[in-house]
């Protein structure tokens, strides 16, 4: 069997863009995969398009050796616009190759280790009394794990404004009165999305009442390990972290230093399933567990369901709470919470399906909100 084709395909889908591949084979065999790099699509695709230069006629079932010519074969290797490539493909080879044996993706990392993939949703910001009979609501529908965002006081209008003293002195102020209100029962975290200072982030936590957070995710940037060194010392809070990470080098100081408690991972942005395996049996031995990273579509959804069954140590997979889903014509066949998780996937491949006719509409650029601060300069979103 050879590759026969590769296709790329940047995307909008419902509320931001996508980057899309497909990997066809010679004998009719073909794979979905996505990156995870969020809008710098059109980035990721001429990074594919490097690859599929070399990858057409190569053995698709060869995806490790696949994926070591994709890193080595160059002199610039890593990055998270080339490892985002380099994701979309890996995952869509392993759908390729399970559809061709007529077996779940899951197989083909070891089996399924569990019936069905935990996950949690994410509740509104910290700013009022609504985030509490929010989070009641979550509890009353079954949910044990709720991450929140941060806070912040009226911005007068402008939805760009962020002042992380500002946000943590409001938000520190009600998730200590969610907590107070739900019990010590639920498991509560926060997205900071990296918008702290060690100095803020440290600040945040010391205002906490023991026993308030289960962890804090993403609190700062992850580009100096020695920061979270520096912040591990200030708070007893655990952190979850990695969604930015693009390879198993990135994670090593975090999980071998003891700087993150749950792995944030990201298959479709550290290089695919190949590459998260190994990062997943490299935090079983420090017993850390895995917290994927989801934040994009049905294909994305897919792959971290898989990688979930199949790994031991899993905490929480994030999810869309409630009835959402992305166009149905676009994806007509798709993965559907049931309840607080997703059941164990049955048919062949990843099980999910991508209209590429749809495919043809106009691309649309999307930025990330640009935030500044009151005095005009730019902060981290």
């Amino acid at each position: 069997m050879k590759i026969a084709d590769i296709k790329i395909y940047p995307i909008w889908a419902t509320f931001r863009n996508q980057l899309i591949v497909k990997v066809e084979s010679d004998q009719g065999y073909y794979g979905w995969g996505e990156s995870g790099v969020s809008g710098r699509e059109l980035a990721v695709k001429g990074a594919a398009e490097h690859f599929r230069h070399f990858l057409l006629g190569k053995d698709p079932r060869r995806i490790g050796a696949l994926w070591q010519e994709m890193y080595r074969g160059q002199y610039f290797e890593g990055g998270r616009v080339l490892t985002g490539a380099m994701a979309a493909l890996d995952i869509a080879l392993h759908d390729l190759v399970a559809r061709s044996l007529n077996v779940p993706v899951y197989q083909l990392l070891g089996g399924a280790q569990r019936d069905s993939v935990p996950c949690f949703p994410t509740s509104g910001g910290l700013s009022g009394p609504a985030v509490i009979e929010d989070a009641r609501r979550l509890i009353r529908a079954g949910w044990q794990v709720i991450r929140f965002v941060p806070g912040h006081p009226d911005t007068g209008g402008d939805a760009n404004l962020f002042e992380p003293r500002e946000s943590i002195a409001l938000t520190a102020e009600w998730i200590t009165k969610v907590r107070e209100a739900l019990g010590s029962g639920p498991v509560l975290g926060i997205d900071y999305h990296h918008r702290l200072s060690v100095a803020e982030a440290a600040s945040f936590c010391q205002k906490l009442p023991p026993g308030t957070l289960d962890f804090l995710e993403e609190p700062i940037r992850d580009e100096t390990p020695q920061a979270y060194a520096a912040l591990r010392q200030l708070t007893p809070v655990l952190f979850a972290i990695g969604e930015e990470f693009s390879s198993k080098w990135a994670f090593l100081p975090y999980v071998e230093q003891g700087l993150t408690n749950f792995a944030r991972i990201d298959v479709c942005n550290v290089g695919g399933f190949t590459e998260a395996v190994k990062v997943a049996g490299w935090c079983e031995a420090h017993y850390i567990d895995m917290m994927p990273h989801n934040p994009l579509g049905p294909i994305s959804t897919a792959a971290h369901v898989h990688f979930g069954a199949a790994v031991p140590n899993f905490a929480w997979l994030e999810s869309r709470e409630g009835e959402f889903s992305f166009d149905a014509e676009l994806f007509p066949v798709q993965h559907r919470l049931q309840g607080t998780g997703f059941p164990l996937p049955q048919g062949p491949g990843l099980g999910v399906e991508f209209n590429e006719e749809m495919a043809r509409e106009e691309f649309r650029f999307w930025e990330a909100p640009h935030l500044h601060r009151r005095d005009g300069s730019y902060t981290n979103w």
